[in-house]
């Protein structure tokens, strides 16, 4: 299926890089262009992008504090590497050595980058753009934004015209740089001793030939090709080699059932699906190529056949013998790759054409396609993987994300290659053969820039510490983690044992939807407080509303929202832009909704409290409660179910869900694990709920919906919390459902 570019009508227009006049400022800080830059009376050149003059308002005055020293309003100061971070509200400085070599050093100068990002965004990320490859630049117009309802439809675009291609500057522009002979990928497979690695040059080879057998293949720009593969090599080398020739990649990641597969087939309509037979992850084989077989029968009945299924033989795992097929749809990887050309003409797309599709989850059941296009969302992950890890040409680079999810897109395979760098590419489990295995690899390969998900990190924090102490970890210089909030306690360790307290901390917060980091800490700008996200990054203004949309000042908690567009903010939501609109738009006019919930302290510091809506946040995993009870109903002997999210020791949440059984059903343990199974075999084992609470009803209003509010009160036993359940339809379910709570 051809995915076309987003497009509906512009509302606002901001010219290339003019000073914007103070004096316009008005009650919501609306900014007018120079009458000099404005191309016609016609032109609407009032700007939506409303922000306060004084845009960091919270922060201003922390940005003289010299690095190192100081306290700050009962606050205990810490300098990186001279002693143990022990307190949840210790303010945590770089050292001098790592701020004096940093790439943004001070608060100072992040202060300057970032009132510039906000006063003159177009001229900002057109310096920045400039030191890609465009094979033609874009016009007068840097970007155009419409960001509230109230106004028309939604849209954003940023360098229109601008021609580029994203392969070319992750591949053939470092080749041509004299970075040919620089390791792109080191690969480590599941078993010990089971390695590769791919040179610039080699990697460059291996994404034409696979790029050349789509093309001989009939995949064009804009068609769509799915991805279910684990972490093989292969994994990115599809995704550059389809954006290579400007199709569409949709990664699903490799623990999607054969359910949610289909949905995704059927939602993008792809001309191919490239998959392998089989993984290794611990000590446990999973079959893909039986997923993806019955995946696409699933999709054949729904009246959407894939041509190809092209599939990687994984022999570590599995033989051909043993994997099922069927001719002249399935064709094996190593047979036909190898016999194309080395080089590939790139397909040059305009900055507003698709890159790819990523599903995640929502309040509805149906998996949003998250469509990210190419020349924003290729400066932005960039240009955020360069200041927020402190890149240096001589870092290697691991994140431990799957690129089945947005951080594998942004920050395994884009952000790091745009920059040069060398990745590390881990296909097995970080517990496997033990605890140690992470730290073991960061050893063999001399890993400088460590990224994970807080759940991988409260897992490990339950093992004895000598699995990490036994190692050195000296490489380690900079820790980042992604996915949820991390807990100050996990912070302390994380900061505490794997980083022997000397490397910062880069706490992000982002979304699949918007492309690259948010809020993050700047590794040599400013002290961190554990648990953190600390400030927004170049380009970008988060506001924290109240319910009414008003915006709160100072310190405070509410829902956090965005002020104006950024170039990795994704477009629209694949065929559904009236849902784009309402799910992101519609709940605060003028803003981008992020779904979160938010504190600001007194100091300035971000602080993210977790999901407001109807998903949960399991492992960095988005799972949308509608779709967890889309499959436990489906279970012949489930009348209903309602599904939560609670706190959960290592995962930061787990799926908690009230289940209604048919009438004369008795509850029983089998029943439980069968109702779990259906969930796995629907979803996928991440979505597995953590506890089956039975029902004998559910709390609702007369109008028959379902209080949330009071069923997470009772799945976190905070019982004095209920409030006021005299409104119910049946207020005497509330019993029964506690008397049930431990049954």
């Amino acid at each position: 299926m051809k995915i076309a570019s987003p497009s509906s009508p512009i509302l606002t227009v901001v010219s290339s890089s003019g000073s914007l006049d103070p004096k316009i400022s008005g009650s919501l800080g609306s900014r007018i262009l120079p009458a000099t830059q404005r191309s016609s009376p016609s032109d609407n050149l009032l700007l939506h992008r409303t922000m306060s003059s004084n845009y960091l308002r919270h922060v201003e005055s922390m940005s003289q504090l010299p690095s190192g020293t100081g306290k700050i309003s009962q606050l205990n100061a810490v300098v990186l590497g001279e002693s143990l971070a022990s307190e949840e509200n210790d303010l945590i400085f770089p050292s001098k050595e790592f701020s004096g070599q940093a790439l943004v050093s001070s608060p100072q100068q992040y202060m300057e980058m970032h009132k510039r990002s906000m006063d003159d965004p177009a001229g900002f990320w057109s310096d920045i753009a400039s030191e890609f490859y465009w094979k033609q630049k874009w016009g007068d117009q840097v970007f155009s934004e419409n960001l509230d309802v109230r106004k028309g439809p939604i849209s954003i675009e940023w360098f229109k015209g601008g021609i580029t291609n994203i392969c070319y500057n992750c591949l053939d522009k470092n080749v041509e740089a004299g970075l040919g002979d620089k390791t792109a990928i080191y690969w480590e497979g599941n078993e010990l001793g089971v390695d590769a690695s791919l040179t610039y040059s080699e990697l460059l080879q291996q994404v034409c030939q696979l790029a050349n057998y789509l093309k001989d293949n009939g995949v064009k720009k804009g068609d769509a090709v799915v991805i279910y593969l684990p972490m093989l090599m292969e994994l990115p080398i599809a995704m550059l080699a389809c954006a290579r020739i400007g199709a569409v990649h949709s990664v699903v990641f490799a623990g999607f059932s054969a359910d949610s597969l289909a949905q995704r087939i059927i939602d993008c309509k792809p001309k191919v699906i490239l998959t392998c037979n089989a993984v290794k992850r611990g000590p446990k084989t999973i079959n893909l190529k039986a997923i993806v077989d019955a995946a696409l029968d699933q999709s054949s009945k729904d009246g959407v056949s894939v041509g190809i299924c092209l599939t990687y033989d994984n022999s570590l795992a599995t033989t051909r013998e043993n994997t099922k097929w069927q001719n002249g749809r399935d064709v094996w990887w190593q047979d036909v790759i190898s016999q194309y050309p080395t080089s590939c003409e790139v397909e040059w797309v305009d900055a507003e054409d698709p890159l790819f599709l990523l599903y995640t989850s929502g309040s509805t059941g149906k998996p949003k396609g998250v469509l990210h296009t190419t020349g924003g969302y290729m400066i932005y992950t960039a240009t955020t993987f360069k200041y927020a890890f402190d890149y240096k040409s001589t870092d290697v680079y691991w994140c431990t994300a799957d690129c089945g999810w947005i951080t594998g897109h942004s920050y395994v395979t884009y952000g790091p290659m745009l920059n040069g760098a060398t990745v590390v590419v881990f296909e097995g489990a970080p517990n496997y053969p033990d605890s140690g295995r992470c730290w073991d690899i960061v050893d063999k390969y001399k890993v400088s820039i460590f990224y994970t998900a807080p759940t991988l990190v409260r897992s490990l924090m339950r093992d004895d510490d000598k699995y990490v102490t036994r190692h050195s970890r000296k490489s380690l210089r900079v820790l980042g983690s992604v996915g949820e909030p991390i807990n100050p306690s996990a912070w302390r360790w994380f900061f505490n044992v794997v980083g022997d307290s000397r490397c910062p901390i880069s706490d992000t917060w982002w979304q699949t939807e918007t492309g690259g980091f948010m809020i993050t800490p700047l590794p040599g700008a400013w002290p961190q407080k554990p648990g953190s996200a600390t400030f927004p990054f170049f380009g970008v203004q988060p506001v924290i509303v109240d319910e009414k949309g008003i915006e709160i000042e100072g310190e405070c908690s509410g829902y956090l929202c965005v002020k104006g567009s950024w170039p990795g903010a994704f477009r629209t939501l694949f065929g559904d832009h009236e849902r784009y609109e309402t799910t992101y738009f519609k709940p605060f006019a003028g803003y981008y909704f992020s779904g979160d919930g938010c504190r600001r302290d007194k100091d300035g510091y971000y602080w993210l409290t977790g999901r407001v809506d109807d998903v949960i946040n399991v492992s960095g995993h988005r799972i949308g409660t509608a779709e967890v009870e889309s499959a436990l109903v489906l279970h012949p002997q489930c009348a209903e179910a309602a599904v939560v999210g609670i706190e959960h020791e290592v995962k930061g949440q787990g799926i908690y869900a009230f289940v209604t059984l048919l009438e004369g059903v008795p509850y029983s343990e089998e029943l439980r694990k069968s109702l779990v199974l259906m969930v796995r075999n629907q979803i996928g084992a991440f979505a597995a709920p953590d506890r089956i609470h039975w029902a004998p009803g559910l709390p609702k209003t007369r109008s028959g919906k379902i209080m949330r509010r009071i069923l997470r009160k009772i799945a976190s036993r905070q019982l004095e919390e209920l409030g006021d359940i005299s409104t119910l339809a049946d207020p005497s379910v509330v019993d029964q459902l506690i008397a049930l709570a431990d049954v």
